[in-house]
């Protein structure tokens, strides 16, 4: 039997808490997302070095399908009342949208306890029309907090080879204000780094002269002999070279 070590400093009574919080599959047709969510999760129980090293200095707290109801009925985009979740994170209802009330409320609570820190908000998408994984991020007044959003992705697309900075955009459309990149980018503090990460349905170029390489759910998820890196883990990789730059 594999024993797997997990470091618990970082969760003892008291401590200080660097929190790194996941969402995915609130449209519920978007199943590439929970590929993602899968990889990111098989990586951080791993016995990976990166892994080891987020497990004793991050809290990630994932929520994989925040549209269960949505998903079981094989919905595309809503949820069994008939609600885009993800254009109500302003106002949502404990009663209408409770998935999306209850982490609203979970986070709103971590964002006002002093001993937490809420590095990240990756929310999770697959885009129907796109090519590679990308990001959308927001616009702020501050020039040099734009600059900051934009050092994240610029980390991801130099370790992963199917991600498209070109592709990532910054905006504050008003159509979007209902989202969750959004809201939480206008709630919580410059500290904090607030982004939507889609994976194309189709298909990624590696290089500009490439040829299209399918997504499957393998290339989603962390491939199991090691040795490839896939998108999770340079994720992981990027998140960690955050984090080393910051004192515990």
């Amino acid at each position: 039997m594999r024993c797997v070590y997990f470091s618990t400093a970082n969760l003892r009574p008291g401590a200080d808490k660097k929190v790194v919080f996941l969402t995915a599959r609130v449209h519920p047709g978007e199943s590439p997302a929970s590929f993602v969510c899968q990889g990111v999760i098989d990586l951080l129980v791993s016995q990976n070095p990166v892994a080891r090293v987020l497990r004793d200095h991050v809290v990630f707290k994932i929520v994989p399908m925040l549209n269960p109801d949505g998903v079981y009925l094989g919905n595309y985009r809503c949820s069994l009342m008939g609600f885009d979740l993800n254009r109500h994170w302003q106002d949502p209802s404990p009663w209408a949208h409770p998935t999306l009330h209850a982490v609203k409320q979970l986070i709103v609570g971590m964002n006002g306890d002093p001993r937490v820190s809420l590095e990240f908000y990756i929310d999770v998408h697959a885009h129907s029309t796109m090519m590679n994984g990308f990001m959308y991020g927001n616009v702020f007044e501050e020039e040099e907090r734009d600059h900051r959003q934009a050092v994240f992705p610029r980390l991801v697309c130099h370790n992963a080879p199917d991600f498209s900075f070109s592709n990532t955009s910054f905006n504050r459309d008003v159509m979007k204000a209902g989202t969750g990149r959004r809201f939480l980018g206008g709630l919580l503090d410059d500290t904090s780094y607030c982004y939507t990460l889609e994976v194309s349905f189709y298909s990624y170029m590696a290089g500009v002269n490439s040829v299209p390489v399918p997504y499957t759910e393998e290339t989603c998820i962390l491939l199991h002999n090691g040795q490839t890196l896939n998108c999770p883990l340079t994720w992981a990789y990027c998140i960690c070279d955050r984090i080393m730059l910051a004192p515990f």
